[in-house]
């Protein structure tokens, strides 16, 4: 079987999406951020301090979070689409005034109603 890597306008819909994401996240838009992940108990996110297991947990981790130290440079993005359903993002970034380097992988699928986040992972690497 062959697979369709980076067939050219499924990677633009992941490029956007992804680019939506990351302005809601650095302009904590909360909504935003809810509706790009999956709505499911079997989605995850792994961050730096903490493993959420479930949108539930996911959405109570939102709106506990700090809505300031936001803003962020990425770095080294890498986006890479497998057929037409299925993606990952990945990306390193440099939070302002920050000496360390973090990197976020996501998982995405495409769901009827639009691509959505299924997995993440947020770490950060030494000072």
């Amino acid at each position: 079987m062959s697979m369709d890597i980076n067939l050219p306008v499924v990677h633009a819909e992941v490029t956007a999406v992804f680019a939506r994401y990351e302005e809601a996240l650095v302009t904590n838009q909360i909504d935003v951020l809810d509706e790009l992940f999956w709505p499911s108990p079997h989605t995850v996110r792994y961050g730096v301090g903490e493993n959420l297991h479930g949108i539930e947990a996911i959405r109570a981790f939102r709106i506990a979070r700090p809505s300031v130290g936001l803003a962020r440079t990425l770095a080294n993005t890498v986006i890479t689409t497998y057929g037409r359903d299925f993606a990952t993002a990945m990306t390193e970034f440099q939070r302002d005034g920050s000496p360390r380097t973090g990197r976020q992988s996501q998982t995405w699928v495409r769901f009827p109603e639009g691509w959505r986040v299924v997995a993440a992972h947020v770490s950060l690497l030494g000072a």
